[in-house]
C-alpha cells in the first residue's frame, strides 16, 4: 500500500492511496512526493480559512466573561460600531451631577471622575452649570455643585493636554494634586508608607492637606482632601477620645476599610486619640498632636497619637478662632489665670481700635497690623484657636500682647496729638490727667461711655454727670419743639 501525504491544519499526514500497485520503498517515496505537489496548494488555503474560523468561534463562544451585549450581524471587514452609553434623563439635577462624578464610600474613591473624554466632560459641566443656577443660593448642595464644576473643569484641562505622560494637575477626591518636580528622597508616600524615591519616581503632592503620594497610588487614594472639610465644616470634635469599638468599624480601618484587629492579625489596629476611631498602620503613623478637647476641658496640651487624616485636619485648623471659651468651658477662666490676663489685654485692644481707625498717623504706620497673625483679637474677645491656647500655656502670647498693648498705649498717649485730643477728664473730681478708658485704673459708664476714675465712679452714688447732661439737653430740645408747634 502506498501512503500520500496531506496537509491539515498545517500538519504533514501519511494516507493510503488505493488502486496503486507500487511496492516498495523508493515506489512509495515517488507516490508520496506526487501526491503532495498535487494536494499541496488547495488544501493550504482550505487550512487557513479553517484557522480563522477557529478562532472566530473561540473568540465568541469559548470565552463567556469577554462576551458583550449582542450585535447585529455585520459584513467582513467593516469596523465594530462605537459602543453606545445610556443618557440620563433630562431636567434631573442628580443625574446631571453624577453624570461625572460618583461616590463609593468603599469600592471606589469618593467623587470619581467616571467622564473619561472630552464630550462627555463638555457636557457634564454644562449640566453642572445649570444645575448650580437651579438651586438655591448659599446651600450646602449648591457648594457641593460648585466643588464638583471645579473638579470637572480641572479634569477637561488634564485631556487637553495629551502631549504629557504624566500631567501637572490631578483631581481626586477634591485632592489638587500637583507634579512635584524636587528630587529629595526625605518624603513617604501617605498611601503605601513607603519611602518616595525622587530621583526614579513621580509623585504627587496635594495644594489643599499636603498630601503625598507616588504616581501609581493616585488611583488608590481613599482619603478625602481635609481642605474641603475645613472650609465647608470648621470645627472640633470635643469629645475626649469619643471610641465606640472596634465592632461598630467592622473590625475594618476607619480610613481604607483594610481588616484589622487589636491582636495584630492581620494587621494591627491603632487608635486615634482625637477621633476614638481603629486605624491601620498605613494609615496611622502614630503621629503626635495636640487634642482641642483635652486643652479645653482639662486644660491639658500633651501631644497624643493621632492618624494621618487627623494630624492634617488639626494641623489646618490650628490657628482658626472656632473656640468660643466662655460657653464650652465657662469654669476655665477662674482656674487659668493667664486667660484673664489675656482677656483684659483683648478688652484693651478693642477700646484703643476706634482711636486708630480715625487716625491718619496711625493708618500709615499700619499698627493694626502688629495682629495680622491674629486677626480675631481685633474683632472680638470671645473666640479663641488651638494655636491661641498652646502659647497661653506656654507663656508667649501674654508676653507679646503685652508688648503690643505698650506699643498702642505709647501711640495714643504720648505720640499722637489728635489722640491725645480725644481723651477725658473724670467729671466726678475734675483732677488728675487725662483719661483713656483702656486705662487700668478707670471705668466706663455703660449708657454714654465717658471714662472717670475707678475710686470716684463708686465712690460716687450719684449718676453719670454726663447721663444727666445729656438727658437735661433732650429735654430741652423736646420743649423748643413742642413751643414752636403751638399756635
Amino acid at each position: 500500500m502506498v501512503f500520500g501525504v496531506l496537509m491539515a491544519f498545517g500538519v504533514l499526514v501519511p494516507v493510503p492511496v488505493p488502486g496503486c500497485g507500487c511496492q516498495g520503498p523508493r515506489a512509495g517515496a515517488a507516490a508520496r512526493a506526487g501526491l503532495t505537489e498535487a494536494v499541496s496548494p488547495g488544501s493550504r488555503t482550505e487550512a487557513m480559512a479553517s484557522d480563522e474560523r477557529l478562532a472566530r468561534f473561540r473568540q465568541a463562544h469559548l470565552n463567556p466573561f469577554n462576551k458583550g451585549p449582542e450585535q447585529p450581524e455585520r459584513p467582513e471587514g467593516e469596523p465594530p460600531a462605537p459602543a453606545q452609553q445610556p443618557d440620563p434623563p433630562p431636567g434631573d439635577p442628580e443625574g446631571a451631577l453624577d453624570l461625572g462624578l460618583a461616590e463609593d464610600h468603599f469600592s471606589r474613591p469618593v467623587g470619581l471622575i467616571l467622564a473619561s473624554d472630552v464630550p462627555q466632560l463638555r457636557r457634564a459641566i454644562e449640566e453642572c452649570k445649570r444645575v448650580i443656577l437651579a438651586l438655591p443660593e448659599h446651600s450646602e448642595r449648591q457648594k457641593d455643585a460648585v466643588v464638583r464644576l471645579i473638579h470637572l473643569r480641572l479634569k477637561l484641562q488634564e485631556l487637553k493636554d495629551p502631549g504629557e505622560d504624566e500631567p501637572n494637575i490631578r483631581v481626586v477626591l477634591e485632592h489638587r494634586f500637583y507634579k512635584e518636580k524636587s528630587k529629595s528622597v526625605k518624603q513617604m508616600c501617605d498611601k503605601c508608607s513607603t519611602i518616595i524615591w525622587g530621583l526614579i519616581q513621580t509623585w504627587y503632592t496635594c495644594t489643599g492637606c499636603y498630601y503625598r503620594c507616588h504616581s501609581k497610588c493616585l488611583p488608590l487614594v481613599s482619603r478625602p482632601c481635609v481642605r474641603a472639610q475645613v472650609s465647608h465644616q470648621a470645627e472640633y470634635q470635643l469629645s475626649i477620645c469619643p471610641e465606640s469599638g472596634l465592632d461598630s468599624q467592622d473590625y475594618r480601618c476607619a480610613e481604607c476599610r483594610a481588616p484589622i484587629s487589636l491582636r495584630g492579625v492581620p494587621s494591627e489596629a491603632r487608635q486615634c486619640d482625637y477621633t476614638g476611631l481603629y486605624y491601620c498602620s498605613s494609615c496611622h503613623w502614630n503621629d503626635l498632636a495636640v487634642v482641642p478637647a483635652r486643652a479645653i476641658h482639662n486644660w491639658d496640651f500633651e501631644p497624643r497619637k493621632v492618624s494621618r487624616c487627623s494630624m492634617r485636619y488639626l494641623a489646618l485648623m490650628v490657628s482658626r478662632p472656632v473656640l468660643k471659651l466662655r460657653e464650652i468651658n465657662p469654669l476655665l477662666f477662674n482656674y487659668v489665670e493667664e486667660l484673664v490676663e489675656i482677656r483684659k489685654l483683648r478688652q484693651d485692644i478693642l477700646l484703643m481700635k476706634p482711636y486708630f481707625i480715625t487716625c491718619k498717623e496711625a493708618m500709615e504706620a499700619r499698627l493694626l497690623l502688629q495682629l495680622q497673625d491674629r486677626q480675631h483679637f481685633v474683632e472680638n474677645d470671645e473666640m479663641y484657636s488651638l494655636q491661641d491656647l498652646i502659647d497661653i500655656e506656654a507663656g508667649r502670647l501674654g508676653c507679646s500682647l503685652t508688648e503690643i498693648h505698650t506699643l498702642f498705649a505709647k501711640h495714643i498717649k504720648l505720640d499722637c496729638e489728635r489722640c491725645q485730643a480725644k481723651g477725658f477728664v473724670c467729671e466726678l473730681c475734675r483732677e488728675g490727667d487725662v483719661l483713656f478708658p483702656f486705662d487700668s485704673h478707670t471705668s466706663v459708664c455703660a449708657d454714654c461711655s465717658a471714662v472717670f476714675h475707678r475710686d470716684c465712679y463708686y465712690d460716687n452714688s450719684t449718676t453719670c454727670p454726663r447721663c444727666a447732661r445729656l438727658s437735661l439737653r433732650k429735654q430741652s430740645l423736646f420743649q423748643d419743639s413742642g413751643t414752636e408747634g403751638e399756635p
